[in-house]
């Protein structure tokens, strides 16, 4: 049975799906909700009346009348409740709480080694949520949700890693059920790239329903919407491009055992490499960036063609699942224009006419934010549902 067919929690009133038209946070009147919806107004008091015990709707008192008493608005109160994102890195955690539209009211920065081990990560994450929500004068009973973001492959429907290359003692551990059983609230787990690609359309391409996002830092992913839905594949790793072989790497080992992967050669420590090669001191894609920010010349010329290499094989996710937008984002991104133009130089003259006619590819407009803003609204999607309405209002 379908999630607006099943009983209601809430009783006959279906007010769980009346609460999706007023997610987006715009006021309206009761005789407007009666016209969108076909519902007597009656039956739209009752359902907001169940909406309003739950603290999640209210009156918006800036109606404006042209004479006589003002029309009664209600919408959505984004501050009811408030939701944990959390970003993890290979040497860092971002967490932050978020209102119930995706706004940040407060993060936190930590370093820490995702190769610690699942649980002291994990309970560092829960310490930071609290000290979270002590800054905020929140509980965590105002918590709805939390979103976590991984560096490494996860199986979304169970939320377990699935041997993370660099997350020891992480392949296959109950994420979810873990967190859960300290902060009581449900549990939503994705690699980085796919919480990215989420951040990045909500912050800057909300419109946009087929949307590519690419990360290039210490490896290369991919995060594909496509008809407004975020694909993640039969097994979840729709999107894994850095292990695309092409024809500049031949031979070149890649981490993950083959030879030629794109990753082998264009991401940032791979850049570093190359230029190591040539007697350069470069440790890693920082010091790239920095050469690149100094406007040194092999360093910028390295840069572009890692970006011809990731074009290669964006050209061919060009025409087969044809995006209006690539947004370019991770670390390396950073430096600038250099790896972009690269990256347009093949895709632009590469692919077929007609896919790249209205194609844009865009630096990242959220930048280092796109994680967290991803994690945020993962959990966001679930806890604001109507199925996870109907739960929260049978705990009431």
């Amino acid at each position: 049975m379908s999630d607006t067919t099943r009983p209601s929690a809430l009783g006959s009133t279906g007010a769980s799906e009346l609460f999706q038209l007023l997610r987006d946070g715009r006021p309206r009147t009761r005789a407007e909700l009666a016209t969108m919806t076909g519902l007597a107004r009656s039956t739209i008091g009752l359902r907001l009346d169940a909406l309003s015990a739950l603290g999640l709707v209210g009156p918006f008192s800036d109606a404006v009348s042209t004479g006589g008493r003002p029309p009664s608005r209600v919408a959505m109160i984004p501050s009811a409740r408030v939701v944990l994102g959390a970003d993890f890195g290979a040497g860092h955690l971002t967490t932050a709480l978020t209102d119930l539209m995706g706004q940040v009211l407060l993060s936190r920065h930590v370093e820490l080694e995702i190769a610690d081990g699942p649980e002291a990560v994990l309970t560092t994450m829960v310490a930071e949520a609290d000290a979270l929500l002590a800054d905020l004068g929140r509980s965590r009973d105002d918590l709805i949700g939390v979103g976590i973001g991984l560096p490494g492959p996860v199986q979304f429907s169970t939320g377990r890693p699935v041997n993370p290359p660099i997350m020891p003692g992480w392949d296959g551990f109950d994420v979810p059920g873990w967190v859960r059983r300290h902060l009581d609230v449900p549990v939503l787990v994705d690699n980085d790239v796919n919480i990215m690609a989420l951040g990045e359309r909500s912050h800057a391409f909300a419109g946009t329903d087929h949307f590519l996002f690419v990360k290039v830092a210490t490896g290369i992913g991919s995060g594909i919407i496509s008809s407004g839905r975020l694909q993640r594949g039969a097994q979840g790793i729709a999107g894994d491009i850095g292990h695309v072989q092409i024809p500049r790497g031949a031979g070149i080992p890649c981490h993950c055992g083959n030879v030629g992967c794109l990753e082998a050669v264009a991401s940032g420590p791979a850049i570093a490499a190359t230029l190591r090669r040539s007697g350069r001191d470069v440790p890693g894609g920082k010091e790239v960036i920095d050469l690149v920010r100094g406007g040194d010349l092999d360093a910028i010329m390295a840069v572009r063609q890692a970006g011809r290499d990731l074009g290669e094989v964006l050209t061919a996710c060009v025409n087969l699942i044809n995006p209006s937008v690539i947004a370019i984002g991770g670390s390396m991104a950073q430096a600038g224009e250099h790896l972009i133009a690269g990256v347009r130089e093949v895709v632009y003259s590469r692919s077929m006419p007609l896919a790249t006619e209205h194609l844009s590819i865009v630096q990242s407009r959220a930048g280092d934010r796109a994680a967290i803003i991803g994690a945020s609204m993962l959990a966001i999607h679930h806890a604001l549902s109507p199925a996870a309405i109907d739960e929260l209002a049978a705990a009431v």
